[in-house]
């Protein structure tokens, strides 16, 4: 049967238990005033409105959408009525059955009574949400021995002490107090449960069957009263008020159906219940005269039990206070803990243990807020991503981890050391700028100290900015003018310290403006190319040329390489430089090519920046120029430097792709990197372009000239071409020939000069060896 069904067939029912109810309040109310000739009327309804609520109890428990327990406690209920219609009929029989009507209360209704309310305490107990400690089970037991012992003292001290004649009729008081206690019991269990949780048992349901027992129990109690009237007696009221209370309450399981009940809310109140006991029985002590000595003593009993009760249950509240407290104790210790690792880690550098940079920042604050003169010193390691790209990213947080060791060894407690992120370290120094002098050159000493990592030998260097505060500054400023200083040591080579200068700020701000100037350089055809040629010693023939960009400012006028190409590979530009001087470069080739034919140049060198290598269409980007200009692919020469292979992870994959298109390779400034031989067992180098610093330089008389004397031999071996460049005067040419050279480039044979101008040189030199 669904729900619905189930609800449409208990309205009538409690319609007809209401009527009957109400009918039984007027029966009992003009009885007081009329003596009922035929009591046995009022005891009609009895057991009719009992036996309806155990029909509407037996509806309930045959909702086949609740669950099994909530059926069960509903099952267990239709036996409770069944023993209470039973009680009914015993107790009319007891009342109207004898000689004369009474109020007596016979052993078996009394059996049947109490069995009621044991099933109804049952049912109770028995539904699962009772999932209690034991200090919980001990106060709800000692709150009901509260309850029996106040409400037995309060029913014996107002109903029957003073009623000999109602004790006399019925024969025993006993019968009537058990009645009213175990009533007001099963009403504290009610509320206990309702305000506990019981399952999926529906809570209103639960307070309708806690006031319907107090009701109940409190009109049974009333029996003392109607001594005087034997035809009349409180269960005429009494019963059908607890049957009317179970056919509401289960009309109210029908509505709510299978529905959860809604979260309880934990009680945070305190239970009144053992401080209410103690001041009703204390109060009906002192209400007791002293004339009734037994009267005093069982008061006095009352009184010293509750109290006894009551200390017990404060005693279990303290201890499990107690508990509480400590478990409250430990588990702020450990949020405490957490706390301090939450703060430590936002505060710390994960792999260095060093402060990071928000740590950084509010100690300068701090600093700067005291008034207090503040150095920041930034570090930054020179070379750091060649550590990572040759030997890998283990090495690299090694190496930091031990540069971080050192530098908090050298510093102390002068200061505070910080990881910024990456490979950059920050010390926040509150000495003097002697003090910062020598601090500063303990740690490029202690950092240039040769490290022992995962089988490599490591030598690292560092290039350091100092900055010193000013009046109104804040850690970010402070921050920037050092890192403004720090590059401009790396600008100078790296492995030094230098101090800011306001003139650094204004180079900066230069720097800006002509990094701004250089985005427009190319649009507003600015930027021009230009040829450096490349010759034969032994003829004088000029062979081929190295292409190279100019730029030609509106103001500045020619702004040198050495200055914008830097420029541009900060701000990205020289992406755009790179193809724009690449489709030159192939243009020319082939318009030279078309020209002259076999004596267009067979070597047209064109330069190419780490970025343009690491960029993922740049091979085919170069395919392409290739294939549009129709340049021969052979007669190019794609120079790159040590450090564009180096720092770019796949610089030797696309060096292999660019020469399977069949153009050559040269490796440009050789000898001034950090592993130049190591180079050409992998690099796939064609051309070896010796630097000029060992040909025209400070030592090419001495060192220069011994090591390209035998690095020709050394090259040649591996079958790579050598071009000696910076050659400024006929005897470092007729040196390097003697040597073995057969290639050179530099101002003795020409300047960088225009497309046309190289066209006219290399024609006429290609002429006279003709002829």
């Amino acid at each position: 049967m669904s729900g619905a069904r189930h609800r449409r067939s208990v309205w009538w029912p409690l319609l007809v238990t209401g009527a009957l109810t109400g009918l039984n309040g007027v029966w009992v109310a003009a009885g007081l005033m009329v003596h009922w000739r035929h009591p046995v009327v009022g005891w009609v309804a009895l057991p009719l409105t009992a036996s309806l609520a155990g029909y509407a109890c037996w509806q309930v428990a045959r909702d086949g959408a609740l669950d099994v327990s909530t059926r069960r406690f509903w099952r267990l209920l239709v036996g409770g009525c069944g023993l209470f219609v039973a009680g009914t009929v015993s107790n009319a029989v007891d009342a109207v059955g004898g000689a004369g009507p009474s109020q007596r209360v016979g052993p078996v209704t009394l059996l049947l009574y109490l069995g009621m309310l044991g099933v109804v305490l049952w049912a109770l107990l028995r539904l699962p949400s009772w999932q209690r400690s034991r200090s919980d089970w001990i106060r709800f037991g000692l709150d009901t021995c509260m309850v029996l012992i106040t409400v037995a003292a309060m029913v014996w001290h107002f109903s029957l002490r003073e009623h000999q004649q109602w004790v006399a009729q019925t024969g025993s008081a006993g019968a009537m107090l058990s009645l009213a206690v175990v009533g007001f019991l099963s009403m504290a269990t009610f509320v206990k449960v309702a305000f506990a949780g019981a399952g999926r048992l529906d809570r209103r349901a639960l307070h309708i069957l806690a006031v319907g027992s107090a009701i109940s129990a409190a009109f049974g109690s009333l029996s003392p009263f109607l001594v005087t009237r034997p035809y009349l007696s409180s269960s005429l009221i009494a019963v059908p008020v607890a049957a009317l209370s179970l056919h509401l309450a289960a009309v109210q399981q029908l509505r709510a159906g299978a529905r959860p009940p809604a979260p309880r809310r934990r009680s945070r109140r305190i239970s009144l219940i053992p401080y209410l006991a103690v001041v009703v029985t204390d109060a009906l002590l002192l209400a007791t005269g002293t004339s009734d000595p037994v009267e005093t003593a069982i008061m006095e009993i009352a009184a010293v039990t509750l109290t006894f009760l009551v200390i017990v249950r404060q005693i279990i509240a303290l201890r499990d206070n107690h508990r509480l407290l400590a478990t409250v104790d430990a588990q702020l210790a450990d949020l405490r803990g957490f706390q301090e690792r939450l703060e430590y880690q936002a505060t710390h550098d994960s792999l260095t243990t060093a402060a990071n940079r928000a740590l950084l920042e509010r100690h300068v604050e701090q600093l700067l807020a005291d008034n207090q003169l503040c150095h920041l010193v930034l570090l930054d390691v020179d070379d750091f991503k060649t550590v990572n790209d040759r030997l890998g990213h283990g090495v690299g947080d090694a190496l930091l981890t031990l540069l971080s060791d050192r530098l908090t060894a050298v510093v102390g407690d002068l200061g505070l050391v910080a990881r910024l992120g990456g490979d950059e370290f920050a010390v926040a120094l509150c000495t003097d700028a002697a003090g910062v002098e020598i601090l500063v050159d303990d740690v490029l000493a202690a950092i240039r100290e040769p490290a022992e990592l995962a089988g490599h030998t490591v030598v690292a260097a560092t290039s350091i900015g100092v900055a010193t505060s000013w009046v109104g500054d804040t850690p970010k400023e402070l921050l920037r003018r050092a890192d403004v200083a720090m590059y401009t040591a790396k600008a100078a080579g790296g492995d030094r310290r230098h101090w800011f200068d306001p003139a650094m700020d204004r180079a900066a701000d230069e720097s800006a403006r002509l990094a701004a100037d250089l985005r427009q350089a190319l649009p507003a055809g600015q930027i021009f190319a230009l040829y450096q040629p490349i010759v034969d010693l032994e003829t004088g023939t000029t062979i081929g040329g190295e292409v190279l960009m100019r730029w030609r400012h509106p103001e500045r006028g020619l702004v040198p390489p050495d200055v914008f190409i830097p420029l541009a590979e900060q701000n990205g530009c020289i992406l755009e430089l790179g193809t724009w001087v690449l489709q030159q470069a192939c243009r020319q080739a082939a318009a030279w090519q078309h020209d002259h034919r076999d004596r267009a140049p067979s070597k047209v060198s064109i330069n190419v920046s780490a970025r343009q290598l690491a960029e993922r269409d740049f091979v085919e980007h170069v395919a392409a120029v290739i294939r549009d200009t129709g340049v021969d692919a052979s007669r190019l020469v794609l120079e790159v430097t040590e450090t564009a292979v180096l720092t770019t992870d796949v610089a030797v994959e696309r060096l292999h792709r660019l020469k399977s298109l069949g153009l050559r390779v040269a490796l440009d400034d050789f000898g001034t990197g950090h592993s130049s031989l190591s180079l050409l067992l992998n690099c796939p180098v064609d051309v070896l372009k010796v630097d000029k610093s060992f040909v025209s330089g400070a030592t090419a008389d001495g060192a220069g000239a011994i090591i390209t004397k035998n690095l020709v031999g050394f090259i040649e071996d591996f079958g790579i071409e050598a071009v000696a460049e910076g050659v400024e005067t006929a005897e470092q040419a007729d040196r390097l020939r003697r040597a073995g050279y057969r290639l050179a480039q530099g101002y003795l044979y020409g300047r960088p000069m225009s497309a046309d101008d190289f066209e006219r040189r290399f024609a006429s030199t290609n002429a006279v060896v003709n002829t």
